[in-house]
Formats: structure tokens, sequence, C-alpha cells
């Protein structure tokens, strides 16, 4: 396998790691709320700080665990079974989407109500803390890829260039996020994002899939 990881990799993989069906769907309902109740001049300001507080919660838990790697030796059984984990979950997500099942690495249904009870309080605080929980919830949709990134960048030790690789990956993580933000704010209406996000959910799901399946082999194959 190889010591170190090219930036073009890191970002391939944060994009499939944006894929997000969880985060895409929190911020559509965050957003669309605030429409339907006649408070889009709240979207800039409530969307923006969602957005950045799951881009800071998001790269301070890779920056805890990848301390954490960093101090420990990272074996090739260690970075193989990341591997094997991403193609797993990466399997799970196209066996979905061809089965037309409902998505088996999703938010849990039980946190869907205290996800919908910060969303109607339509505040700033309330988009911190909504950005926090979406960012801890959402792992099972996608937290197979951040930890073989993390596997990898740990072999780098706990320097310089592991830590801009990951802000970098965090930054292209939530740029779909402030696409969808910034769209929805200048001019198309929360009926097209929402109708556009429902027809298409299935196909981000096992574009997502793959990737993950594609990232993991290149892991097991020793490229990356």
């Amino acid at each position: 396998m190889t010591t170190s990881i090219a930036l073009p990799a890191i970002i391939g993989a944060a994009m499939v790691d944006s894929i997000n069906p969880c985060a895409f769907a929190v911020l559509i309902f965050l957003l669309t709320y605030l429409i339907a109740l006649k408070l889009k001049q709240k979207i800039l300001l409530v969307g923006a700080v969602y957005i950045l507080t799951v881009y800071v919660v998001y790269f301070l838990a890779g920056l805890g665990l990848l301390s954490i790697l960093a101090s420990t030796s990272i074996t090739a059984w260690i970075y193989y079974l990341a591997g094997g984990l991403v193609v797993l979950l990466g399997l799970i997500n196209i066996k979905d989407v061809v089965l037309k099942k409902e998505a088996t690495l999703k938010i849990p249904t039980s946190k869907k109500a205290v996800i919908e009870k910060w969303v109607k309080k339509t505040s700033v605080p309330a988009a911190i803390i909504l950005g926090f929980l979406v960012s801890a919830f959402e792992l099972p949709c996608t937290g197979g890829i951040y930890l073989a990134i993390l596997t990898v960048l740990g072999r780098e030790g706990l320097t310089f260039k592991p830590i801009v690789y990951l802000m970098i990956y965090n930054l292209f993580f939530i740029l779909p996020l402030i696409i969808i933000w910034l769209i929805i704010y200048f001019g198309n209406t929360s009926e097209e994002i929402s109708g556009w996000y429902q027809k298409n959910k299935n196909v981000l799901r096992l574009i997502m899939g793959v990737g993950m399946v594609v990232l993991g082999a290149l892991m097991l194959g020793g490229v990356i």
C-alpha cells in the first residue's frame, strides 16, 4: 500500500461523501419550512449557520479521530479493514436501490422527531444545534468513507499536510449543501427543490454506493 494520498483522491472521496441524502433532506426541510412560514429573509443566515456548523463539527470529529489514528501504528490489517468496511457499506447502498428498498444507512427514525423539533424553531441557535445533531446522526449514511480517509491520512501522523487535507475534504463535503442553499435563496421554489430531491434520491444513493465501492477497492488494492 502507498504511504501518502494525493489531493485529487481526497477531493474525489469528499465528493462521494458529499452526495449525502441525510444532510440534503434536513437542509431542504429546514429551508422549505422557512419559506412556508414566509421567512425567506432568514434563509441566508440560518442556512449559512447550519452549513458552517456541519463543517465545524465534521472537521473537529475528524481531527479528533485523526489524532488517535496518528498516535497509533496504522497496521495493514487496520487499513484493509477500513477499506473492506467502505466496500460493504457501498454494497448495502447499491442493494437497497436495486431492490427498491428503504435505505438501510439513514438517520435513525427515532431521531427524526428531534430534528423536526429544532427545524421548527427557525432560529440561529437552533440551526447550530441542528447542524450538530445532523452531523452526529448522519454518520450511518457515509461515515465509512470518512473513516477510510482518516485511516489513510493517519499514516502520515498529525502533521500540517493531513490537517490541511482534512480541511479541504470537509470543504468539498459541504459544497452540495452550499449549492442547494443558494439555489433556494435565489429563486427556485421549495416545491421544485423537494420534488427534485424525491425524484433523484435513489440515484444519489446509487452514485454514493458505487463511489464507496470504488474507494474501498482502491484501498484494498493498495492504490491509495
